[in-house]
């Protein structure tokens, strides 16, 4: 089916053959997607959401749409390290969590405590603090299932559920340090956490730009009918080769002021949006010129968060 077929609206879609997306609309900060890949009695969840009480909605609305209740979901992959894909897991508990190594460690040194401390700090942070409550204001981050992966790879590795093989395939780092993606051979569907924001500003923590680059291409040689992103719609290839060309196009122009010596918020107040005016969070692209400096700098020091959402909220002000 053409990815035009699904209607995007909240809740669950079955794909087909016990195969599910579950969408979350508009697909902005932190409203993100998941899956699930049922055969028999065996399931696989891919990723949580954002607070427990997100969560726990999904994993109701699973139970009534496919039987699969929370304590019996075997499987749970998170395709990476950020909440809005992982802050319940810990609902799942008799699953198995399967995570990148790389994922793994990021997740150790974040929580749910640290967005919650920064929600308590936002009314004294200025126009940063205003747009940190707007981006995350629905969210409950003192209501989370925080629970760590109980094992992780490096690489690959080849799953079955029931008799549905399932491949995680490492293709960070790229969006984070180790983002993964969940591929479906045989019932062409491929879940991409957030190497796809799709008719949204896709967001750069870790880079480096050249893997998230083959990423997309190597999504678009899997030929899958069904690509669920990390965000937004239920896509095809044609929406891969888009977040491609953004990526390109902005490697291009980041490039561009760092050679001429622009700061990184005057290049991302001067770069144009161009093609990708309608996407949605464009203020992203602060973050984004950022880790592009820093890789052209070959700069090991970690990026400010603080600073970043400054830079952001600076970008929203003046471009919209």
């Amino acid at each position: 089916m053409a990815a035009e077929s699904w209607t995007y609206k909240k809740g669950l879609v079955e794909t087909g053959n016990g195969i599910y997306a579950y969408l979350q609309p508009d697909g902005g900060w932190g409203w993100s997607n998941a899956g699930l890949i049922v055969d028999g009695d065996q399931s696989l969840l891919v990723d949580t959401l954002f607070d427990a009480r997100l969560t726990r909605e999904m994993l109701s609305t699973m139970a009534d749409a496919s039987g699969v209740r929370a304590d019996s979901i075997g499987t749970l992959v998170n395709t990476h390290s950020n909440g809005d894909h992982t802050h319940g897991n810990g609902l799942c508990t008799r699953a198995e969590i399967i995570a990148s190594e790389a994922s793994a460690a990021e997740m150790e040194v974040t929580s749910a405590e640290t967005l919650q401390g920064l929600m308590q700090m936002a009314p004294d942070m200025g126009e940063a603090g205003e747009f940190f409550l707007e981006s995350f204001g629905a969210f409950d981050f003192s209501d989370v299932a925080e629970k760590l992966p109980t094992r992780t790879f490096t690489g690959e590795l080849n799953l079955s559920v029931g008799d549905k093989k399932v491949n995680l395939i490492e293709v960070g780092p790229a969006h984070t340090r180790g983002d993964v993606l969940v591929h479906v051979p045989e019932f062409g569907t491929v879940y991409t956490g957030d190497i796809l924001f799709v008719d949204g500003t896709p967001l750069m923590w870790a880079g480096p730009i050249s893997n998230w680059i083959k990423a997309c291409d190597l999504i678009v040689e899997m030929n899958a009918e069904v690509i669920v992103p990390g965000h937004g719609p239920i896509t095809d290839s044609k929406g891969v080769k888009r977040v491609q060309e953004y990526l390109v196009y902005i490697d291009q122009e980041a490039r561009k002021r760092y050679d001429a010596g622009l700061s990184v918020l005057d290049a991302a107040l001067d770069i144009a949006f161009s093609d990708f005016e309608s996407w949605g969070d464009r203020e992203r692209i602060a973050v984004n010129v950022d880790t592009l400096y820093r890789e052209y700098s070959q700069s090991e020091e970690p990026a400010n968060a603080i600073d970043l959402f400054m830079m952001m909220a600076e970008v929203k002000k003046v471009r919209g």
